[in-house]
């Protein structure tokens, strides 16, 4: 049938799928020519199907390489390969056209014609009756007949029992018989012993392999039956003019019952085979969404692969531009010239597909000397690895290989994704920094004009109109001057300890110290502000020893009393306490100001964060004294939480570890 290249497209036209059926063939590469040119001319979906019958164990080595190579065209010429199983083409054909919404398919048909209204009908005939609606493009096989039909006489294979499947046929047939003279001799018809022999034939086709044991179990029934249990029994004569008909039906009843048998046998393998390879592939997605980085990845992938192939797996994973040494993953202890072979000497095999991003070794035209077939794990040009898969003698069938693919891309796609989140939170945390880094800048650009225009100003005022000021003026300016000055050096100190904090670079000399006494030498760092405010101190134990870093414990200290200075009123009470309670020393400061709101608790550890309180002297805080204190305590193995004083007020409590007091006598 002629097909023309001239297909009209409207723009609200259905985008089309093209499928083109695949077989062993000698014209399918026609076949598959034509289809990837229809999907060419529509722009359309190209799909190569394969159905796999159970005469696919017995076709020849030749018509196997001769579907390879068509699988292989098909995928040149931009198809998704798809392997489905079952023994009626047609219909497996029509459903896939139906499920996958092909609108044409495109087949191979031969000259032969259909002789006899008994004979089956012809594939094309069929497929047409069972998907009226699709078009369907028959490409004319000319040469199918003698070059390819030759090769059904394989089948035989299926026909010749072994000797297991003889003594098994000769088991159930004395079963049979036995039970029947036991019918017998009870007085059962003889129509429970034709049962007993139809279920002898049943569990035949069961029990075997070889078709052939069905027939020669129906046909040795009816002769048995006839030998032992018709009159004249022990002969091969029969009085009753029934007899005939009798035999007849028992021996189309035990062949039409081996027949099915053997169909339903057929259909279970291939249901179980498919439905475990179809579990593998899902296990495999689930286990890749849970894998965490490449490597998981890589084993995942190849734990997959060796359950499904049952043979030796290599990976060459890709690490910076650049395939990685191999990793092996064997089906056995004992695979010693495999395991150098596939991990070593066939690395150049790899990198070559690594390189050229297609398939070489085993089953393929490039280095085909090679013992394994090596893929390439990728999703369109990125190529992320290498997968060799040892081959032997026994090669991979169509199925297996489209679901090694799948499994590959599976794989590929999991590696592309860890790697984009990788990227993703990598550049979070490049954006935070540099947040980070512009707040700093930000806030001390605003932050530190006030009392470096403060100490310009005033040192300026001094050194021009020195002699004209009055000893008080010139005082409180160099008081200015000190506060101002002092204010920036904390400001330094946090910013160095946060950062030798964070960037685990501050060394801890901890010692046990007196609580009472670290208070107190704290308290006298605190800003003169805090004349303007009442600082008490309620230890009630003297010898409260914690080990802790007397200069870091200090600067906690100093930060949170001069917070409550800042932020809170003039005349208010600021309380520093400190009790033992277990294997831990509780510090706590209050205040009776404004308090924190609710909203804001969770923020006031962090890095910037200055709260809504306005600072009296204008000056604002950078945020990096709570953020230092809870680093501090955190290096010391404690807790720094805030809470609420009542009736109003904040109490910032820090925990530290204690220290037994040890009296020298």
């Amino acid at each position: 049938m002629k097909i023309t290249k001239n297909y009209p497209l409207g723009d609200n036209a259905e985008k089309e799928h093209i499928l083109a059926c695949l077989s062993p063939a000698p014209s399918n590469a026609k076949i598959i020519e034509t289809a990837a040119r229809m999907a060419a001319a529509f722009d359309g979906d190209f799909t190569a199907l394969y159905v796999q019958t159970p005469e696919f164990a017995v076709i020849s080595d030749a018509d196997k390489k001769r579907l390879e190579a068509h699988i292989k065209l098909a995928e040149s010429k931009g198809a998704e390969i798809t392997t489905v199983y079952g023994d009626d083409v047609s219909y497996q054909i029509a459903e896939f056209a139906r499920l996958s919404a092909v609108t044409k398919i495109v087949i191979g048909r031969s000259n032969t014609a259909r002789r006899h209204f008994w004979n089956k009908p012809a594939l094309t005939e069929r497929l047409a009756s069972l998907a009226p609606n699709l078009d369907i493009h028959i490409i004319p096989d000319s040469s199918s007949e003698s070059k390819y039909h030759v090769n059904k006489k394989l089948f035989s294979h299926y026909l010749l029992p072994t000797v297991r499947d003889l003594m098994t046929t000769l088991f159930f047939l004395a079963a049979a018989t036995c039970i029947g003279q036991l019918f017998l001799n009870r007085g059962f018809t003889e129509a429970n012993i034709i049962t007993v022999y139809i279920l002898g034939v049943l569990l035949t086709s069961l029990f075997t392999k070889s078709h052939a044991c069905s027939f020669i179990s129906s046909l040795a029934s009816v002769l048995i039956f006839n030998f032992f249990f018709t009159e004249p029994r022990l002969t091969l004569h029969a009085y009753e003019p029934g007899y005939p008909v009798t035999f007849a039906i028992m021996l189309i009843a035990s062949l039409i019952t081996g027949s099915l048998a053997n169909k339903l046998k057929d259909h279970a393998k291939q249901s179980a085979q498919s439905a475990f390879r179809t579990k593998v592939l899902f296990e495999t997605n689930q286990l890749l969404q849970k894998a965490e980085d490449d490597s998981d990845i890589i084993n995942i992938t190849a734990s997959q692969l060796l359950k499904l192939l049952d043979r030796d797996i290599t990976v060459y994973p890709e690490t910076d531009g650049k395939l990685s040494k191999g990793y092996l993953f064997e089906t056995d202890e004992a695979a010693t010239d495999r395991r150098a072979l596939a991990a070593f000497h066939e690395k150049s095999v790899a990198e070559w597909v690594f390189i050229h991003n297609k398939r070489a070794g085993a089953m393929t035209d490039q280095f085909g000397d090679a013992r394994c077939l090596y893929l390439a794990i990728r999703i369109n040009n990125k190529v992320y690895g290498v997968v060799g898969i040892y081959i032997g003698s026994k090669t991979l069938d169509s199925f297996e290989y489209s679901m090694v693919l799948s499994i590959l891309g599976e794989c590929a796609l999991a590696i592309e994704n860890s790697r984009n989140a990788a990227a993703k939170e990598k550049a979070a945390v490049l954006a935070k920094n540099e947040q980070l880094r512009a707040n700093l800048l930000r806030s001390i650009s605003h932050d530190l004009r006030t009392p470096l225009t403060s100490i310009s100003g005033n040192a300026g005022n001094l050194l021009s109109n020195y002699d004209k000021l009055d000893a008080d003026t010139r005082m409180q300016m160099f008081t200015d001057i000190y506060d101002d000055s002092m204010w920036l050096i904390s400001l330094v100190e946090n910013l160095l300890s946060v950062t030798r904090i964070e960037e685990g670079r501050m060394n801890l000399n901890t010692n046990a110290e007196l609580i009472d006494d670290v208070i107190e030498e704290a308290l006298k760092h605190i800003d003169r502000k805090s004349s303007e405010h009442h600082i008490k101190v309620d230890i009630k134990d003297e010898l409260m020893l914690a080990k802790m870093d007397v200069k870091l414990i200090m600067q906690v200290i100093i930060n949170i009393v001069d917070n409550a200075v800042k932020y809170t009123q003039k005349g208010s009470v600021i309380t520093v306490s400190a009790r033992k309670k277990e294997s831990l020393i509780y510090v706590c400061i209050s205040d009776d100001g404004p308090g924190i709101p609710d909203r804001m608790k969770p923020q006031v550890f962090k890095m910037f964060f200055t709260g809504e309180n306005q600072i009296a002297d204008s000056r604002r805080s950078l945020g990096l004294g709570l953020c230092l204190c809870r680093s501090i305590i955190n290096a010391h193995g404690g807790e720094i939480t805030l809470t609420d004083n009542k009736p109003h007020g904040c109490v910032f409590t820090f925990t530290l570890p204690s220290e037994e007091v040890k009296i020298n006598e």
